[in-house]
């Protein structure tokens, strides 16, 4: 009995004593290895009686689990401390200013960043607040509460990227549209509510003016006095900001959503010289974006009271709006990471675009 607890004894000094991962290892090969003091200790248990074997084996494992334990604290205190040398020996100064650097050198913004960016920063002035939610969306978020009918042509799977699943209504898919932010923050949140959505959406597109991923920021006010004269009013006021034109000729024609009613499509005025278009001027018209009031149902669905809550909804494409703003002819050029065309339409860490844009954008 007192040859183990000596043995006990010295281990446990060894191990608390052991300067480096080195030294813990040489232990450890020494009293746990194949040829190990301790490791031949348990050998040894072949060769005694049964009766001795019961108090030895109990007496042997609880050493070799106290050492083992020994082990695993020092290996922890061992790491602690060459973090700690490693931190005091890098002397890594953070408030140094950055190195001057060759302005070709430096990285720039995507139009597709800078657009949701001043997107943002539009509504922000407005009191909007942004909200974001999962790619991967269910069935109730993106087509039923939204008063989407079962058998839309957008709950197809030529329209719909949907995860495998034979039920139809738990299998998951990706979002056709932010909308499901919208039905989450008023699922989630007490009105009033005041939020633009940005975020990737997904549809079974693709060709010059469609991608299978693309963009968009929807936005939703709920309140109790809300009417679509507010949000003609917000609409005109955004698109102005945006296109960075004072008194720009805006339209709403009437359409159909189905989570809005009434709905409308939004116009902008603009003129065309050849393949270019003069945004503002002339008698053409041009479709930008969808809004409307939000349907009844959509607010019963999300545990409102439309007696008591109004609300409008509008959403827009993000790459859309950038492509009119910033002549961008085909959308695909978005997602091919050429960095020359970066280069030539993205924007410098000033926030200004990397080149004088035209009064005269192509399209």
């Amino acid at each position: 009995m007192s040859n183990i607890e000596d043995l006990e004894k010295n281990v446990l000094i060894d191990i608390s004593q052991a300067k480096s991962f080195q030294d813990l290892q040489i232990i450890k090969v020494r009293e746990l290895g194949k040829k190990g003091k301790i490791s031949l200790l348990m050998k040894s248990l072949s060769t005694v009686s049964n009766e001795e074997k019961k108090i030895l084996g109990k007496l042997y494992n609880e050493l070799r689990l106290k050492v083992l334990d020994a082990f695993a604290t020092k290996e922890q205190d061992l790491k602690d401390i060459s973090i700690i040398d490693k931190i005091k020996n890098e002397n890594l100064d953070i408030t140094l200013p950055v190195r001057p650097n060759n302005n070709d050198d430096e990285g720039k913004l995507h139009p597709i960043t800078r657009t949701i960016d001043s997107i943002i920063d539009i509504f922000a002035r407005s009191g909007f607040s942004v909200e974001t939610g999962p790619d991967i969306e269910n069935d109730f978020n993106n087509f039923t509460a939204l008063n989407i009918p079962d058998d839309h042509p957008a709950r197809q799977e030529h329209d719909t990227f949907y995860i495998s699943n034979k039920d139809n209504k738990k299998r998951k898919l990706l979002r056709t549209h932010t909308s499901p932010v919208q039905i989450r923050t008023m699922i989630n949140k007490k009105p009033p509510i005041r939020i633009i959505a940005p975020g990737r959406t997904f549809r079974s597109d693709d060709d010059a003016t469609h991608s299978p991923m693309f963009h968009q920021v929807e936005g939703l006010v709920i309140e109790k006095a809300i009417n679509m004269g507010h949000l003609k009013g917000l609409i005109k006021s955004f698109c102005e900001d945006f296109f960075e034109v004072k008194d720009l000729p805006v339209r709403f024609r009437p359409s159909y959503f189905p989570f809005t009613e009434p709905s409308a499509e939004v116009d902008i005025g603009y003129s065309k010289r050849g393949n270019s278009i003069n945004i503002g001027k002339g008698s053409n018209w041009l479709e930008v974006m969808g809004c409307g009031m939000v349907h009844p149902k959509v607010l019963i669905n999300c545990g409102l009271d439309p007696e008591e809550w109004q609300g409008f909804a509008f959403g827009l494409g993000v790459e859309r709006f950038a492509m009119l703003k910033y002549g961008i002819a085909d959308l695909r050029n978005f997602y091919e990471g050429d960095i020359r065309w970066l280069d030539h339409y993205g924007f410098s860490n000033e926030g200004g675009p990397s080149h004088t844009w035209s009064r005269f954008r192509e399209y």
